[in-house]
C-alpha cells in the first residue's frame, strides 16, 4: 500500500459539527413543480415557432405529390431535429436555472429522451430528403444520394455529421453503452459538437427555409449561437473560473473498506459553492488516469473548515483509480447538482436507506437532518459488516439510529427488506419521509416495497447520480 493513502480507523473520524448554513433552502416543491412546467413550456413553445417558421417560407405546393410530400417530410423533421438538438445540448449545460427548475436527473433523463428523438428526426429527414430527390429525377438511391453531395453546398460535411450523430446514438443504446467504458462513451459523446457544427453549415448553406428568408436565418443562427454561448459559460468559463478561486486540492485518501474510499479536499472559500448535503459534483482530477473525463460523485461531507468529501464505491476503472491519488492533487468541479436535500424533508421523522456508495450522500443528509432536530433511522444494507462504510461516524451523530442489514439474499434465503422484514426494522415507517441512494435496483426496490406500504409518493425521495 502506499504511504500516501490513510487507513480507516474509528479513532480518524472527525467530530460531527453542525453544519453551516443551515438556513440555506432550496425551491419548495410547488415551485419547482411551476419552473418545471414553465421549462416544458417554453421548450414546447421553441417547436411551435420552428414549425411556424417552416410554414410561413413553405411552397403552395408542398404536398401536391407524393414527391413534394415526401421532401416537405425531410424539411419539417431536419428542422425540427436541428432544433431538438440544441435543446438536448442546453439540458445539460449546466445553466443554473434550469437545474434549480428540474433537477440535474430529470435534466438528464429528458437528454437521453430527445437523444433519441433526434436520431429518428435526422434518419427522417435524411431518408425523406433521398425519397423525394429519387421521385423527382426518377433514379436509384444511390444515385440520389451522389446526386445531393454533388449539387448541395457542405452536404460533405453534413454526412461526417450526420455519421458522426448515428454513432453518439448507438453508443447511448443500451447494449453498447452497457459494453463500453464511461472514458470511451465520454470522448464519443464530445463529438456530438462537432457533428452539430458540421450540420449547422448544411442548414444555413442549402436549407431552402433559411437560404430564401433572411429573419428564418437569422433566428437560426442566434438559436446555435446562443446554446455555444451556454456551453462556453457553465461549462468552460465559470468551471475554470471556481477552480481558480477554490484552489481546490486532494488533502487525503481514506481507504474505508475494501470497495470504498473517501477523498477529502481542502480549498479556499468552498462556502461559496453553495454546497447541500446530498448534492453531486462533477469531479476532474488533474492527475494520470483522470484528466480526461469528469465523474459524477456525491458529497458525503459539506464544506466545513475548509474541507469537503467525496465517497466513491468502486465501481469502474475510474472509481478504482481514486485511491491512487496523492495529496496535493489539483481538481476541477462542476457543480453543486440535485434536489437529494434535506430541504426536501416536511415531516419530523425520517427513514433513510442506503446501499453500497449511496452512504456517502446519506451520511451527509444524516448529519443535516439530525442537526435540525429530525428523528432519523437509517438502514444500512451491506452485504457483511466490513462493508459498512462510514459506520463509526454516523454512530457518533446525536439522535441517530443505524439498523445494519446484512447479507446477500440468495445466501439468506429470504428479503431482508421485503415489505414485511422493513415494518419489523421501522414499525412507524408509514409516518416517515423517506429518502434512498443506493444501487438503482436497491432503489427500485425500496420504492416499490414503500408504495405496497402505503407511504405516499410525494414522502419518498430518490436521485439518480448520472451523467450518462
Amino acid at each position: 500500500m502506499t504511504t500516501h493513502v490513510t487507513e480507516r480507523r474509528t479513532q480518524n473520524v472527525r467530530p460531527v459539527v453542525t453544519p453551516r448554513r443551515l438556513s440555506v433552502r432550496g425551491l419548495s416543491a410547488p415551485a419547482q413543480r411551476r419552473r418545471a412546467l414553465l421549462v416544458r413550456a417554453v421548450l414546447t413553445a421553441g417547436l411551435f415557432i420552428v414549425l411556424v417558421m417552416w410554414w410561413t417560407n413553405a411552397s403552395p405546393s408542398f404536398a401536391a405529390s407524393p414527391a413534394a410530400l415526401a421532401v416537405t417530410i425531410g424539411e419539417v423533421s431536419g428542422m425540427l431535429g436541428g432544433y431538438l438538438v440544441c435543446v438536448q445540448v442546453l439540458l445539460i449545460a449546466r445553466i443554473p436555472w434550469f437545474e434549480a427548475s428540474v433537477g440535474m436527473d430529470k435534466l438528464v433523463l429528458w437528454h437521453r429522451t430527445l437523444g433519441t428523438a433526434v436520431i429518428l428526426l435526422v434518419a427522417v429527414h435524411v431518408g425523406f430528403i433521398i425519397l423525394g430527390g429519387m421521385l423527382f429525377d426518377h433514379s436509384t438511391p444511390w444515385a440520389e444520394v451522389f446526386t445531393i453531395l454533388a449539387n448541395y453546398p457542405d452536404m460533405l460535411a453534413a454526412l461526417v455529421g450526420t455519421i458522426a450523430f448515428f454513432a453518439v446514438g448507438l453508443s447511448s443504446a443500451r447494449l453498447l453503452r452497457n459494453r463500453l467504458s464511461y472514458e470511451a462513451w465520454y470522448w464519443l459523446h464530445m463529438t456530438t459538437y462537432v457533428a452539430i457544427f458540421l450540420t449547422f453549415l448544411h442548414q444555413i448553406s442549402a436549407g431552402v427555409h433559411f437560404v430564401s428568408n433572411p429573419i428564418n436565418r437569422a433566428v437560426w443562427i442566434l438559436l446555435y449561437l446562443g446554446t455555444a454561448s451556454a456551453i462556453l459559460t457553465w461549462r468552460v468559463i465559470l468551471p475554470f473560473m471556481a477552480a481558480w478561486r477554490q484552489r481546490l486540492r486532494v488533502d487525503r485518501v481514506v481507504i474505508e473498506n475494501s470497495g470504498t474510499t473517501s477523498v477529502w479536499f481542502s480549498g479556499k472559500r468552498l462556502d461559496e459553492l453553495g454546497i447541500r448535503a446530498g448534492n453531486f459534483m462533477l469531479f476532474r482530477f488533474l492527475s494520470w488516469g483522470h484528466l480526461l473525463t469528469a465523474h459524477p460523485y456525491s458529497i458525503s461531507r459539506i464544506p466545513q473548515a475548509g474541507v469537503l468529501r467525496i465517497t466513491v464505491g468502486a465501481l469502474g476503472d475510474h472509481s478504482r483509480r481514486i485511491r491512487e491519488l496523492r495529496p496535493g492533487t489539483l481538481v476541477f468541479t462542476e457543480g453543486p447538482f440535485g434536489h437529494f436535500t434535506a430541504d426536501r424533508a416536511s415531516r419530523s421523522k425520517i427513514l433513510l436507506i442506503a446501499g453500497g456508495a449511496g452512504i456517502g450522500p446519506i451520511c451527509a443528509l444524516a448529519e443535516e437532518l439530525t442537526a435540525r432536530g429530525h428523528a432519523v433511522t437509517l438502514v444500512y444494507r451491506a452485504h457483511s459488516v466490513e462493508h459498512l462504510a462510514l459506520l463509526p461516524e454516523l454512530a457518533l451523530m446525536p439522535g441517530m439510529r443505524v439498523v445494519p442489514v446484512l447479507g446477500r439474499r440468495n445466501e439468506l434465503g429470504y428479503d431482508p427488506l421485503s415489505a414485511q422484514a422493513l415494518v419489523g426494522l421501522v414499525p412507524d415507517v408509514k409516518d416517515r419521509e423517506v429518502f434512498i441512494c443506493g444501487p438503482a435496483g436497491l432503489a427500485l426496490q425500496m420504492e416499490s416495497v414503500l408504495r405496497t406500504l402505503r407511504v405516499p409518493k410525494r414522502f419518498i425521495h430518490r436521485e439518480e447520480l448520472s451523467m450518462s
